[in-house]
Order: structure tokens, then C-alpha cells, then sequence
């Protein structure tokens, strides 16, 4: 269902947006590769629904779709900044109001988790994506850290270990999608979006590079 939401979504997009069909395909490969990744993640959690929570998810996972598909049509066409902007800024929005839901409703679970932390890190790969396009390649950075340090876990297991809650860590990740719609959204400089989006990057490197000192010094020698 959450597949061929997505689809419609896309569909109406391209309906009522100058959205091409690079853009429509590029949305509907998000919401089959989605959906399959959904399936295989229930499946080994042995879960049967998707709860209440990971419901908002999979609507801002929607939402995350559409952004995509306007991300990859700005590469054939112009696109309208403005909704891009307005569609990101809601499911960074969303971002709080699934975790609420799920510590009320006592359905806390590591599929939620993961599930929210895949959706909000490729919403910030995708808008980082598009603002390389006029602010440069390194604010890619941004948006691949996340998946750099996935990568490094493979050859480095003591990566992998939980970390302490961090309040900072949490202000650092949310400050990345608020910097990241305001310098896609055309509305800042291109002065400020330079300096706050370079304050971003080095926000999250120093968050990521704490983080990876403490994993370092608590490993198992």
C-alpha cells in the first residue's frame, strides 16, 4: 500500500509540477526499492504491521520520495524551489512527531528506529545533492558522512557499538535538514547559504569525529 501510495503521489506531482519523466522514474525506483526494503525489514523483525508511528514514517518517507523526484528532475528542467522546499521542511517536521508517538504509545521498537534514522539520512543526502549543484561538490559531504561511516563499520566492527544518548548530536543532525531546505528553498544569499552550510558540515564533522573518538577509546582492546 505504502508502494503504490508513493506512486500516486508521484503521479499527482507530475500532474500538477512541471516534473518530467526522469523525475517520475526516479520517484517510483524510491518507492520500489522502499517498499522492498520495508518488506524485508518486517519480515526479519517478525512484525505483522507497521504500527502507528512508523505509519507517520512511511508518510514522510512519501514525502522523501517526492523530494527526490524533484531533486532528479533539476538536472533535465527547472524545478519549483518553493514546493521543494515546503515538501522537505514538512517531513523534517515529521521527524518529531513519529518519535512522540511511539514513546506514548509504548511501540518503541529498533525497526521504528531504524526505519525513522534511514528516512530522515536520505532526505539530507538528497538535499545535499541538490545544493552541490550551485554551492559546490563538498556540501555532499553533508549528506554521504552518515553512509561513509556505515562503510567504515564494515572493516571496523567496533563502529558499530551504541552510543551514549547526546543532546548535541541530535541539535547537529536536525541543524543539517533546517540548513540544508533553507539554502535549496532560493531564498538566502548565496553569501549566508555559503557560510551557514559550511558551519553545518563542520558542525557534523566535529559531532561525527566525538563520536567516533569515544567508540575508539571504548573498544574492546
Amino acid at each position: 500500500m505504502g508502494v503504490v501510495a508513493q506512486l500516486l503521489l508521484v503521479t499527482a506531482l507530475a500532474m500538477v509540477t512541471p516534473l518530467g519523466f526522469e523525475g517520475w522514474l526516479a520517484g517510483a525506483t524510491y518507492a520500489v526499492v522502499l517498499g522492498g526494503w520495508l518488506m524485508t525489514a518486517l519480515f526479519r523483525a517478525g512484525a505483522e504491521t507497521v504500527g502507528a508511528a512508523n505509519r507517520v514514517t512511511l508518510a514522510r518517507a512519501g514525502l522523501v520520495g517526492s523530494v527526490t523526484a524533484i531533486v532528479i528532475d533539476s538536472f533535465w528542467r527547472p524545478v519549483p524551489l518553493t514546493l521543494l522546499a515546503v515538501i522537505a521542511a514538512v517531513a523534517l517536521v515529521g521527524d518529531a512527531i513519529d518519535g512522540q508517538i511511539a514513546r506514548r504509545t509504548g511501540c518503541v521498537t529498533p525497526l521504528g528506529a531504524r526505519f525513522d534514522m534511514e528516512v530522515d539520512a536520505f532526505l539530507i543526502l538528497i538535499l545535499s545533492l541538490f545544493v552541490a549543484k550551485f554551492l559546490g561538490p563538498w556540501v555532499l559531504l553533508i549528506g554521504a558522512m552518515r553512509y561513509l561511516f556505515v562503510a567504515a563499520s564494515w572493516a571496523l566492527p567496533w563502529l558499530t557499538a551504541a552510543l551514549p544518548h547526546s543532546m548535541a548530536r541530535k541539535t547537529v543532525a536536525a541543524m543539517q535538514g533546517v540548513v540544508l531546505v533553507a539554502a535549496a528553498s532560493g531564498l538566502l544569499p548565496a553569501t549566508v547559504s555559503y557560510i551557514v552550510t559550511g558551519i553545518a558540515l563542520g558542525a557534523l564533522s566535529w559531532s561525527f569525529g566525538r563520536d567516533v573518538h569515544w567508540l575508539y577509546r571504548s573498544r574492546d582492546v
